[in-house]
């Protein structure tokens, strides 16, 4: 049946990690290319894909969105994951120091060389979303940081590569569904021969369990996200009882 699956998406700083549920539970996990394969595998059968890529893009001015400064604000001390995304024009340039050029004459800041390493991916997903509808209408952003915050009710200590990362992550999953484990373990598994990271594992698991209907409401950062020049929003989703800011 054509739009029953919930799907999570890590794509990192290059190929991306899927992992889907459909009305029975998990369904399956797929190493995707790039956020446009990722579409083009689901655009008929997917209902929603939170990604980890930035969606909504400043063009010029204060380069920092609202959706990430909150964000910052509720992870504590992990609020160092979130960078703030190239200005648009800078998504297109190929090396740092062009696009660097680029993001400080249109915002006057230095772009950060974590924002610059996403930019490929920022872009493509950027330009699919520009020129497709219905692909806007189904993939929104989300981070796997604030997926995890909402589900532990209080922020996280760890990084996510760390042991005790992985440990705080695994107890919170297992705590938000008695299941997430051997579930972490199959989409682990399914990622055999391919360069996945266990922390992109369980990453793309929280995504893909916000993305599903369940327990909490789909809420955003900020609550009423405002669009960019694309019209495109500017916003982060998680699910929860009550809401992570009261803004």
């Amino acid at each position: 049946m054509a739009g029953d699956l919930y799907v999570g998406v890590v794509c990192g700083d290059g190929p991306c990690l899927a992992v889907a549920f459909g009305p029975d539970g998990y369904d399956h996990t797929k190493r995707c290319d790039s956020i446009g394969d990722c579409w083009s595998g689901y655009e008929e059968t997917a209902a929603r894909i939170l990604v980890d890529i930035p969606i909504g893009l400043v063009e010029s001015g204060d380069p920092v969105r609202r959706c990430d400064e909150l964000a910052r604000t509720v992870l504590g001390p992990r609020s160092v994951a979130v960078f703030d995304p190239p200005v648009r024009e800078a998504t297109r340039k190929r090396r740092y120091s062009t696009a660097n050029r680029v993001h400080e004459r249109k915002s006057g800041q230095e772009l950060s060389e974590a924002a610059f390493a996403r930019r490929e991916g920022i872009a493509m997903c950027d330009e699919l979303l520009r020129e497709v509808p219905e692909a806007a209408a189904v993939v929104r952003e989300s981070h796997p940081e604030l997926c995890f915050r909402a589900f532990a009710g209080e922020p996280l200590e760890y990084p996510r590569e760390t042991a005790g990362g992985y440990a705080e992550r695994m107890r919170t999953l297992v705590n938000y569904d008695r299941d997430a484990a051997p579930l972490v373990q199959r989409v682990a598994e399914a990622t055999d021969g391919h360069d996945v990271t266990v922390a992109d594992v369980l990453d793309t698991v929280a995504l893909a369990y916000t993305a599903r209907p369940a327990d909490g409401d789909l809420r955003t950062l900020p609550s009423e996200p405002p669009t960019d020049a694309a019209g495109l929003p500017m916003e982060l989703v998680y699910r929860a009882e009550t809401p992570l800011s009261t803004e």
